[in-house]
């Protein structure tokens, strides 16, 4: 499996952050070919003191290839063109294959 990750700083306007998220750029997420799960959250805390982050998001894919192919398709290429339109705060976004030691 791999897994994107996105961390989001706070936003200049949380509120806007929010909506937007969830009304315009959630749907384009939807449309992701190759995406296993998603989620995300805005109840970021941090262990002690303020957390880093207002907001995070985390897709799983069947490897890197399929991550790879949703970032080239229209839907990938639109979800990160939107960022700018609510993302104020700036963007964290990494990728990593996921190691399962339960066996």
């Amino acid at each position: 499996m791999h897994k994107l990750l996105v961390l989001y700083p706070k936003p200049v306007d949380p509120d806007h952050f929010r909506d937007y998220y969830v009304n315009n750029h959630l749907p384009l997420v939807r449309k992701w070919p190759g995406v296993l799960a998603w989620r995300y959250s805005f109840e970021v805390a941090a262990a002690k003191g303020e957390p880093a982050y207002f907001a995070v998001f985390e897709a799983d894919f069947a490897d890197a290839a399929a991550l790879a192919a949703m970032r080239a398709s229209e839907f990938g290429q639109q979800a990160a063109a939107d960022v700018v339109n609510y993302a104020t705060g700036g963007v964290v976004v990494i990728d990593y294959a996921v190691r399962d030691d339960s066996d």
